[in-house]
């Protein structure tokens, strides 16, 4: 059976006919998420892990693309022990949806409001400055309980994170505080998924890896009970002397390698499909001109299938002319320009095909999978991105 997440406010509401109260969700172009493939990617990660290491799931940006509380509670179902968001909002709906598992803010808040609202929500803010610091402090004066928070700091990758080099003027500050809990220390990795063969990646990994050595040995007196955390889902694959006591996943938690010439066989199930349906079939003659612009003729009598969804959907339009659907295991390419809710396949050699088919747009179908990195590849792009870009406009299915 599958269910429809969705916001109740969406809905036309009419109890006379169940049609008035929602559109059927694979009336056009939908989502199917797996939390069984979450949950066996978890349990597949986690089987990595040294000894006394825990898994993070990462589920900022919408659980990437996935629909962040399906993954959070497949994740935990699968072993993971906290969770991971880029804002604050992120972190305000996992609560609000029950979960009380630990909950860190990647992004960086600076806002007193905000950081009142964390200590409300019991959610762990990322401190990269003494000025959070002693803000954080102040807010929880007279509260009658410890801020939860996380130290992070820069070792490379030139962003968020507070400067290793001023470490002892952050000891001396958090010696005056008292209203604290230093929950965890952790870095990130900026060339863990790098491969150019020429060595630099590991080279500035290697780097990053012993800046961050360096403070977790100046944090030495306090390192009781914090966590230390660096790798994210490729330095997890790549290193286990960068697995610490956590590490953060997320591509690799949704099925995806991020390290494409690693020899490992990792077993990770893809745990989202994208899915439309045929809306018209038509039969036309050699030559034809097919959508905007007409960048495609036809060479051959062709028999064309349109199907619902676009770039409005997530699907790019730079995309137009080189990718596949799958239906029941066969390619069956695309021609013409990706329009804004609308696409073209051209369908001469696959007769079956017919209005109301379903064909996959990507994932797995037929023992046949289309991925992300496909996709990324095709338009110098990634495939953190080609997950994240799938529009709220297409309802996602638990499957």
């Amino acid at each position: 059976m599958q269910d429809l997440l969705c916001d109740p406010d969406d809905l036309i509401v009419d109890s006379r006919h169940s049609w008035m109260n929602r559109a059927d969700p694979r009336q056009r172009a939908w989502l199917e998420v797996s939390p069984a493939a979450l949950q066996s990617n978890a349990r597949n990660l986690i089987g990595r892990l040294v000894k006394g290491c825990s898994l993070m799931a990462v589920v900022k940006a919408d659980g990437y693309g996935h629909g962040a509380v399906t993954v959070a509670k497949a994740s935990i179902d699968g072993g993971a022990t906290s969770l991971g968001v880029a804002t604050l909002q992120e972190g305000i709906e996992l609560r609000q949806a029950g979960l009380q598992t630990p909950i860190l803010v990647l992004g960086n808040i600076t806002d007193a409001e905000d950081l009142r609202a964390c200590l409300h929500w019991h959610l762990m803010p990322t401190i990269n400055d003494l000025t959070q610091l002693l803000l954080c402090e102040s807010l929880a004066k007279d509260t009658g309980r410890k801020f939860d928070l996380q130290l992070k700091f820069d070792t490379g990758m030139t962003r968020l994170g507070y400067d290793v080099n001023k470490i002892p003027r952050l000891i001396e500050t958090f010696n005056d505080l008292t209203e604290i809990n230093l929950t965890g220390i952790y870095s990130h990795l900026a060339m863990a998924n790098v491969d150019n063969g020429n060595g630099k990646a590991n080279s500035v990994t290697e780097i990053q890896q012993k800046k961050f050595d360096f403070v977790l040995r100046e944090f030495a007196s306090r390192d009781k009970g914090i966590c230390r955390h660096l790798a994210n889902s490729a330095g997890t694959l790549r290193n286990d002397s960068l697995h610490y006591d956590m590490v953060r996943v997320g591509l690799a938690l949704y099925g995806h390698n991020p390290l494409q010439s690693s020899p490992q066989h990792l077993d990770l199930k893809p745990a989202l499909a994208v899915k439309a349906k045929v809306t018209m079939v038509k039969d036309v003659p050699s030559g034809v001109g097919v959508s905007y612009g007409h960048q495609f003729y036809t060479k051959r009598k062709s028999r064309l299938a349109v199907v619902g969804i676009g770039y409005a959907d997530g699907i790019s339009r730079a995309l137009s002319g080189k990718i596949s659907a799958l239906f029941k295991g066969r390619f069956v390419p695309q021609v013409g320009s990706i329009t804004m809710d609308q696409l073209v396949l051209d369908a001469t050699q696959c007769p079956e095909l017919r209005v109301g088919s379903v064909v996959t747009m990507l994932g797995e179908d037929g023992g046949k999978c289309i991925t992300p990195q496909s996709w990324s590849d095709l338009t110098g792009s990634i495939p953190w991105e080609v997950l994240c870009g799938f529009k709220h406009r297409l309802p996602r299915l638990v499957v």
